[in-house]
């Protein structure tokens, strides 16, 4: 019998036995049904416009038609979220990358190979994550991207100090902190925080952020391990700034966005007159992520000679809530938080909105110019 708010699930994978495994494990939640399980792309497609699920789980590796070109076309044709199972491989990483890229809403980390026979070691956050799919605006993920390669130059994007005025559109500011200015001589620097939709939304920000903005930038993206660096290494291709995977102990130079690795909490680490990375794997995850946001603003907190801008973008749940309360009690800050109307999953800049803790509430395609405008010589 068939619940009202029963979420329809579509199983995608060429292994009999995987599929038996993950449905068998979807269909313990009580909000959740398999209605129906597909072998490859090809026949992904067909159940799609057959049953019309709420949400898929899609394997990368498939005959016929795998799963990046199942995710463009049913993104295109039928938008449906899906989240991926994806291998920890460098190839994997990849792939996994370019399907967020095409629509993809969110990724599991398989902790075997193509038949994970050790898959209930991800059980409850395969289901968690499908559980959260159902509750994503598609419209949201099927916005149409012209590629970043074609919109400008890889580098060099901007030969003068300041961006062209055509960047810094409208902006839909919460309080009046117009007059509000964070200096970049002095010791500034940007913290990104994002979760689910967030490797579509860095693209956004971090490729319309010209090589003038001379501070440092710090991102944690919550994700698991072998997978933060193909992102930053994608990044770094498409932007204008460098973008990298953090390491451990290296100097934080302005003009860098750096990237906290999977299973890692990003800190700042104060040596003789620079500031340097420092990555914790010991400190337990917060709110299940490692890293994570509070860990890192309250890092940031304890550098109260500092000045920082903030963003909160896409993601579930308050990660970098309590991180910002303490840093907005220790250091000048001004937070930006991504609009309702172009986050994916609209929890984290929910969570600092209604704490009263956002100077500026952005649409993600205005975050760059909002960062820029509030940066000054």
């Amino acid at each position: 019998m068939e619940f009202v708010g029963l979420k329809k699930v579509l199983v995608v994978d060429d292994s009999a036995f995987m599929r038996k495994l993950i449905s068998d494990m979807l269909s313990k939640h009580p909000l959740l049904e398999v209605i129906a399980t597909a072998r490859n792309g090809k026949d992904a497609l067909a159940k799609v416009v057959e049953y019309k699920p709420d949400v898929l789980t899609m394997d990368i590796e498939m005959p016929i038609m795998n799963g990046l070109d199942a995710v463009k076309q049913i993104m295109d044709l039928h938008p449906t979220p899906i989240v991926m199972l994806s291998s920890t491989t460098k190839i994997g990483a990849d792939n996994t990358m370019l399907a967020m890229e095409y629509g993809a809403v969110d990724f599991v980390a398989k902790p075997g190979g193509a038949i994970s026979l050790n898959l209930h070691e991800v059980e409850q956050e395969l289901v968690g994550k499908v559980v959260a799919a159902t509750k994503v605006n598609v419209s949201k993920l099927t916005k149409k991207q012209q590629p970043i390669t074609e919109k400008y130059p890889r580098r060099n994007r901007y030969n003068t100090q300041t961006a062209p005025a055509a960047l810094f559109s409208t902006i839909d500011k919460q309080s009046n902190v117009l007059d509000k200015k964070i200096s970049k001589v002095h010791h500034s620097f940007v913290i990104i925080g994002t979760s689910t939709g967030g490797p579509r939304a860095l693209q956004e920000v971090l490729t319309q952020l010209p090589s003038t903005i001379q501070v440092p930038i710090l991102v944690v993206q919550h994700m698991p391990p072998g997978f933060t660096k193909s992102l930053a290494q994608r990044l770094d291709g498409l932007s204008n700034i460098r973008v990298k995977e953090a390491e451990d102990g290296e100097p934080i130079l302005k003009g860098v966005a750096y990237i906290a690795p999977g299973g890692k909490h990003l800190k700042f680490e104060k040596r003789e007159n620079e500031y340097c990375v420092c990555l914790d794997d010991v400190d337990p995850p917060r709110m299940g992520h490692r890293p994570s946001v509070d860990v890192l603003l309250e890092s940031a907190a304890s550098i109260q000679s500092a000045q920082f801008v903030t963003v909160i973008m896409t993601g579930m749940g308050q990660d970098g809530k309590k991180g910002m309360q303490q840093l907005k009690a220790a250091c000048k800050t001004i937070t930006i938080a991504e609009s309702e109307k172009t986050s994916v999953v609209y929890g984290m800049p929910k969570a600092i909105k209604e704490a009263g803790l956002a100077d500026q509430v952005v649409d993600v395609h205005h975050i760059a110019s909002a960062i820029m405008e509030i940066l000054q010589s």
